[in-house]
Parts: structure tokens; C-alpha cells; sequence
């Protein structure tokens, strides 16, 4: 199938990629004024779905945009769409905006919001990967400071994430005024002494499905768990730190900045937490 005739979802209707059409003048064209989710999903069962359509709330509330569907009218098309398509794993991204209307800065009257669904192939972390743990890079965070929504005013990102590119990193790590926030696509944690520290939820780093999933099988397994904010020099010095994300899981950092990080190699405390993240997926989709 190529991408031209996948099914896709638009202001209503399932149809083929190549035959959705969104007006030039839709806000999130021209504005980047809309927000999204990407919900994971694992043998054709959404995971965690009501925590992503309760972020998509709280993003559509942040910008001052209603929900066009409630949570039960949002479940019906989105597995639909997954059931539409040739592949079990899958990531699906979903997608509001303000609509269609006459450029100006200030919100439209009467504009209807346009809702796009697509999915595609769950892009889960290599084996090497997990066993061999990633690169990243860091860089101050110079974003703004409502990072807790999920806009898809996303440059700020998207400059990190190709810093960590041009690098032959997976990753921008960044930092605030000295304290960790998070990367451009995922929510960083870290492990001293055996405890796993998480920098706090708030207006600097985006509420992350997956680090919530974290720190819950965290503490189903009775790991030693904080929730506080992390100084530059703490990060730096962790015995081991973690991205998590719907698409990366959770995965261990092991090369920062072109040096070796930690002892090198993935730690103890990822690999109990990763047989954990396994534990609690469908059974189809568990990696050894």
C-alpha cells in the first residue's frame, strides 16, 4: 500500500491519504494553532487511551479551543482507523485545529476545527537499542514556557531534535536555567543510588503518557521512586538516565554529548524497569 492510498481520517469521514484536503487558510497551516496526541498501539489495542484523550483535553483547554467529541465519540473512529489498517503495531496521530478562516492573529468566530487521524507503523526501539543503550546531546532549553501543551506549534522542538541529527544522537537533553526539563520528543528520568528521580510536571516540560506509566510500574514493582526537580550537575552525574516516550518506551542513555555515560552500558534499575514496561503491554506485543 503506498502512502497515497492509506486510510486516513478527516472532519469525519475515512478516506485514502491522497484524496484529504485541508484548506490553505486552516489555522494550523497558517498558525500552527491546533494540538495533537500520538497514542500508541500495540496489537491493535490503544494503549493508555483515556490518559491521551485526557492530555488532549487539557491541551485544547490550554489553547481555548472545545473538544468537537467527547471521549466516548473520540474511541469509536480512532478503532476504526486502526482497524483499517495492514499493521498490528501502530502509532496513531491525532490532530485539532482552530479551522478555517480569514488570517488574523485573533481567534476565528464561528470556525469549525478540523480533525485529522492517521496512523502508521509503531516505530518501536531496536533491540540494539535497549541492549546497547542511545546517544544524546544537550543544549539549553530556549522554548517557551507552556511546554505542557501539545500544540502543533512544535519549531522549538524540531530545532532540538535536528541538533541531536546533525549529531547522530537520538535526542536533545535540555536544560532551563540550570535544571532538567526534557528532551525534544521525549521525557527524561534518572537513577542515583538506585532511586529513579523524575523532574516535576509542570508548565516546562510536556505531561508525558508514558513517564506517567513509568513512575506507576515503578511503583507496582517497588522501586524507589522521586518526584523533584533535577540541577544540571545531578543529571550530568546520574548513575543512569532514560527517555521515555509513546514511540521510544523507555531507553537508556548511554553516550552523552560523544562520551561514554554512566557505566556505558544500560543499568540495573533500566532493566527492571524495561521488563516491567513489557510486562504491562498486550502479550502479541512483549519483547523479551
Amino acid at each position: 500500500m503506498s502512502d497515497a492510498e492509506q486510510i486516513v481520517y478527516l472532519n469525519g469521514a475515512f478516506l485514502p491519504m491522497g484524496e484529504a484536503k485541508v484548506p490553505v487558510l486552516d489555522r494550523g497551516f497558517i498558525y500552527g494553532d491546533g494540538v495533537y496526541e500520538v497514542i500508541p498501539v500495540y496489537h491493535r489495542a490503544p494503549f493508555r487511551m483515556s490518559h491521551h484523550l485526557k492530555r488532549l483535553q487539557y491541551s485544547l483547554d490550554g489553547i481555548r479551543l472545545a473538544n468537537p467529541m467527547d471521549d466516548d465519540a473520540w474511541d469509536a473512529p480512532v478503532r476504526e482507523l486502526v482497524a483499517r489498517q495492514p499493521f498490528d503495531d501502530q502509532s496513531v496521530y491525532l490532530q485539532v485545529t482552530r479551522g478555517v478562516a480569514k488570517r488574523d492573529h485573533a481567534f476565528p468566530k464561528g470556525a469549525r476545527p478540523t480533525v485529522f487521524m492517521m496512523s502508521n507503523p509503531l516505530p518501536l526501539p531496536s533491540r540494539e537499542q535497549v541492549e546497547r543503550g542511545v546517544a544524546v546531546v544537550t543544549a539549553d532549553d530556549n522554548r517557551w514556557h507552556r511546554c505542557d501543551l501539545k500544540t502543533t506549534s512544535l519549531l522549538g522542538n524540531v530545532l532540538m531534535r535536528q541538533r541531536a541529527a546533525d549529531l547522530d544522537a537520538v535526542e536533545t537533553v535540555m536544560f532551563r536555567d540550570g535544571w532538567l526539563t526534557e528532551a525534544s520528543a521525549s521525557n527524561v528520568l534518572i537513577v542515583r543510588g538506585g532511586t529513579i528521580v523524575a523532574p516535576p510536571k509542570d508548565h516546562q516540560i510536556l505531561p508525558g503518557i508514558t513517564y506517567d506509566a513509568t513512575i506507576e510500574f515503578a511503583r507496582e514493582a517497588g522501586m524507589p521512586m522521586e518526584i523533584r526537580p533535577v540541577r544540571r550537575e545531578e543529571a550530568l552525574s546520574a548513575d543512569e538516565m532514560w527517555l521515555s516516550s509513546s514511540t521510544k518506551e523507555v531507553l537508556a542513555i548511554t553516550t552523552l554529548d560523544g562520551k561514554p555515560f554512566g557505566s556505558g552500558v544500560p543499568g540495573p534499575v533500566f532493566r527492571r524497569m524495561y521488563a516491567a514496561f513489557q510486562a504491562h503491554k498486550p502479550a502479541a506485543s512483549r519483547r523479551a
